[in-house]
């Protein structure tokens, strides 16, 4: 069956308009109800209400459901936890990030990793959540935005008597005099309360702070902006956020850009004991930590591991805490520093057990060994090369980080008297790690033959000090600024000014009088009370709620 949905003023309404968007008039079989008026949206229909929706209204009404955006921000802001639980894979952690979570906290930090939780935010799913919180930040404000914005433009000035009988703040009574002189003199006291009034013969519309009305839609634009800045961070080259640390006098490649950082000085100052709290003296606390950073950009032959890249310097800066280097997006924070001596290169000599001759010394540097090692009869090809040395849970050998917390050189033996493919040779030059993992036992009878060792601390060379650094890159953060700049606006909008409208009409001598506000119905019924008061009708505000004083 067709529903007829013209409005007896001649409005075509569309089908599940509750008012007329025109007059007002309510549009529901029973119109004898004396019930208070449903004013949302003003009663006009909206996509979401159809009765027989086909799929893609089906999708439309499922987003546009405030209790399912709800329950959406509820299930992501607990899934968030989550990814707090420990630190995320692209916080500082270096090495291989299975073993990391598990070493470090155990089963837990096993299954953690497992199941995802270490790249929470950089997860499909939890992407997905923000994608459809975005979603139903849209469809919920074109839902009802554009309705509203129909219903307010076609306001008629000339409103149903039900419409207006039927307000939650009303007032009714027999007049005296010029109508027309009584609407002009209503119209004159509100326009002193900032009413902006409209006139229609013996009938007045009186409406303030519209404007408040769109405040929970541009709430909803600033957020879809800030989702869209958030997401816009997965885009490479628009969000990095990585720890380097680069030792004093060296430079080092900045992972997935065109740039290396050098640390030319590093600078560190502790306080003395009279300048700390008693229970604090004997301690080192540092006053001032200072790396002299310099920042190039890769020209030529980037990533050539033979010749190197041609460098050109585009900035230097000394960088402090809260002081960072910043070069066109890029910004490099001092995050921490290590003072501990850290070798550098060794002069290790290759022993002969059976005969005692030594060859060498030659001359191995840590971070960035030669290939092979002609050693007399005999020399050392380098095949494997581990700067924090450890086993896995099969046993076999990994690095757990690219700093030389444990180095370990997997070398191939050749010479006189070996098999001509080679025999392997594993090489600690720290002590305590070849005691730790067994050097000799791990070589097997190639060590008892042949050693590799440093004859005096004058053939080893410690590195100076090291600083760490916080590098970013965030494109996105201006938007993330702006969204929620546009949010607050649309949250002081909503919260701090009231739409209020004011409907008058006078038949035969008697006036009806409707008001309606979106917020604060109290002080609605005090400045209809007021208004009133100064055409000397004297009433009491509570009186005006669900019909007031009808003589």
């Amino acid at each position: 069956m067709i529903q007829n949905t013209k409005c007896e003023c001649g409005h075509q309404n569309n089908v599940g308009t509750v008012l007329c968007e025109s007059c007002g008039k309510p549009l529901m079989k029973d119109t004898s109800s004396e019930e208070v008026l449903e004013m949302r949206y003003d009663g006009v229909a909206r996509r979401s209400q159809k009765s027989n929706p086909n799929w893609i209204d089906k999708i439309w009404n499922f987003f546009s459901s405030v209790k399912i955006a709800v329950y959406l921000i509820i299930f992501t802001l607990i899934t968030s936890i989550f990814g707090t639980i420990y630190p995320q894979e692209s916080s500082f952690i270096s090495g291989d990030p299975s073993l990391y979570y598990e070493m470090t906290y155990g089963n837990i930090g096993k299954w953690y990793y497992r199941l995802g939780f270490s790249r929470t935010y950089e997860s499909w799913w939890f992407i997905g959540l923000l994608v459809m919180i975005g979603a139903s930040l849209v469809i919920c404000s074109l839902d009802r935005v554009l309705p509203l914005y129909r219903a307010l433009s076609k306001q008629q000035i000339r409103k149903h008597l039900q419409f207006i009988t039927r307000q939650k703040v009303v007032y009714s009574q027999q007049i005296e005099g010029d109508p027309v002189a009584f609407v002009d003199k209503m119209a004159k006291q509100l326009k002193k309360k900032n009413y902006r009034v409209h006139k229609d013969g013996e009938a007045l519309l009186a409406e303030k702070n519209r404007f408040s009305r769109w405040g929970p839609y541009i709430n909803h634009i600033g957020l879809i902006i800030f989702l869209l800045a958030v997401l816009a961070r997965s885009i490479p080259g628009y969000y990095m956020d990585q720890y380097v640390t680069i030792p004093e006098g060296e430079a080092v490649e900045i992972k997935n850009t065109n740039y290396y950082i050098k640390n030319e000085k590093f600078t560190v100052e502790y306080y003395a004991d009279d300048e700390l709290p008693p229970r604090m003296q004997g301690t080192l606390r540092a006053k001032l930590y200072e790396t002299r950073a310099v920042l190039y950009e890769c020209v030529d032959r980037c990533g050539d591991l033979v010749q190197g890249p041609e460098l050109k310097e585009v900035e230097r800066h000394a960088i402090k805490v809260n002081e960072p280097l910043s070069y066109k997006g890029l910004s490099a924070y001092q995050f921490d520093f290590d003072t501990t001596p850290k070798l550098e290169t060794i002069h290790p000599v290759l022993i002969n057990k059976q005969t005692g001759e030594e060859y060498g010394p030659f001359e191995l540097s840590i971070k960035n060994p030669e290939l092979v090692y002609e050693l007399g009869p005999y020399n050392l090809e380098l095949r494997e090369q581990y700067m924090e040395f450890s086993l896995d849970e099969n046993g076999e050998p990994i690095t757990l980080s690219s700093q030389p917390n444990a180095p370990a050189y997997l070398f191939l033996l050749k010479g006189p008297d070996i098999d001509d493919k080679g025999e392997p040779f594993l090489y600690f030059p720290i002590q305590l790690d070849k005691q730790r993992y067994s050097q000799d036992l791990i070589n097997r009878k190639i060590a008892e033959r042949f050693d590799i060792r440093v004859q005096s601390m004058e053939n080893v060379t410690f590195a100076g000090p090291s600083t760490s650094l916080n590098i970013r890159i965030d494109t996105a953060l201006p938007f993330v600024w702006v969204g929620a700049t546009i949010s607050m606006i649309g949250l002081v909008m909503g919260f701090y000014w009231h739409h209020r409208r004011i409907w008058l009409r006078i038949d035969g001598g008697k006036l009806s009088l409707g008001a309606h506000t979106n917020k604060n119905w109290y002080g609605m019924r005090a400045e209809v009370a007021s208004v009133l008061s100064k055409l000397d009708i004297k009433i009491e505000p509570k009186s005006l709620e669900n019909g007031g004083d009808k003589k």
